[in-house]
């Protein structure tokens, strides 16, 4: 997921040619006081305007506590975005307050249903209440690290080997997976230390994460390069889920692979390979 500024009008009309999975256009951090309400016009003409293709389109909203919130969620709504992202979210009654405002706008258009939503977690309160946030709303789609902030919170900075982040890290991965929706990291703002960066990817690889913000499109080829599982995991797997296939077929409920049993953890993980070859084009769906 890349950030892109909703005040810079080239990098939004830009940002798609790199690559990157999903565009996260930002009215919140980025964007001074004296230019929210610039951005936000910029960031609804952009969706209405630019072919993003298949792109997911993401757009950061200013919280509903500033007089802004609202303001962003009916233009971003109307204007078709695919995901609205939730900054500093802390409780699940903030889910649900964006979730209201959401539906008010959705039903004046008629597109009921049409939004998501992702919670950016980014304080210790956050943290704590990851699971509620995460089961908050049908909408949600996914939470995700806002480490900076969190750091700032802990009254600690952030270090290179993160170990400040791990418990964050792994609270919100075992909140998604036990919500069944997306985890996904933070940013790492260091373009000049492209190796720690790519041991960063690996460790939240390693997490369980399903992708990682960047703030460059030189991070995405990094990102890519550690997501994308490797020819010969991917043979296995293939091979895994033929047996499976087959094992079905002959209305058997016992899978060997080479004169091994198969059990389920076992056939999660080649799933999971499958899907992850075929999101980095590697194979296609229609092949399998």
């Amino acid at each position: 997921m890349m950030f892109v500024p909703g005040n810079n009008p080239a990098m939004m009309q830009d940002a798609f040619i790199y690559g990157p999975d999903s565009i996260m256009l930002d009215l919140e951090d980025s964007v001074t006081m004296a230019e929210k309400d610039t951005a936000r016009l910029l960031v609804h003409n952009a969706l209405k305007t630019i072919d993003y293709g298949t792109t997911e389109m993401v757009v950061r909203i200013n919280p509903l506590n500033t007089p802004y919130g609202k303001k962003d969620i009916e233009a971003v709504v109307k204007a078709g975005v695919h995901v609205i992202r939730m900054p500093k979210t802390e409780t699940a009654d903030e889910v649900r307050e964006v979730e209201a405002e959401i539906e008010k706008v959705e039903r004046e258009i008629g597109c009921l249903g049409r939004t998501q939503i992702m919670a950016a977690i980014e304080s210790t309160l956050g943290v704590i209440n990851a699971y509620d946030i995460a089961i908050a709303s049908k909408r949600m789609m996914g939470i995700a690290l806002g480490a900076e902030d969190y750091s700032a919170n802990l009254k600690t900075q952030r270090s290179p080997e993160g170990i400040e982040l791990l418990l964050a890290r792994q609270t919100i991965v075992v909140a998604a997976r036990a919500a069944g929706i997306d985890a996904l990291d933070t940013v790492y703002s260091n373009l000049n230390d492209m190796e720690t960066f790519r041991k960063e990817v690996e460790l939240i690889k390693q997490l369980g994460f399903d992708g990682k913000s960047i703030i460059n499109p030189r991070q995405i080829e990094v990102v890519n390069e550690v997501f994308a599982p490797k020819e010969k995991d991917i043979q296995k797997a293939l091979t895994i889920l033929a047996a499976i296939k087959e094992a079905e077929q002959r209305g058997s409920g016992v899978i060997a692979v080479n004169g091994k049993m198969v059990d389920r953890p076992v056939v999660i993980r080649a799933q999971r390979t499958i899907d992850l070859a075929i999101a980095s084009g590697i194979i296609n769906k229609e092949d399998i």
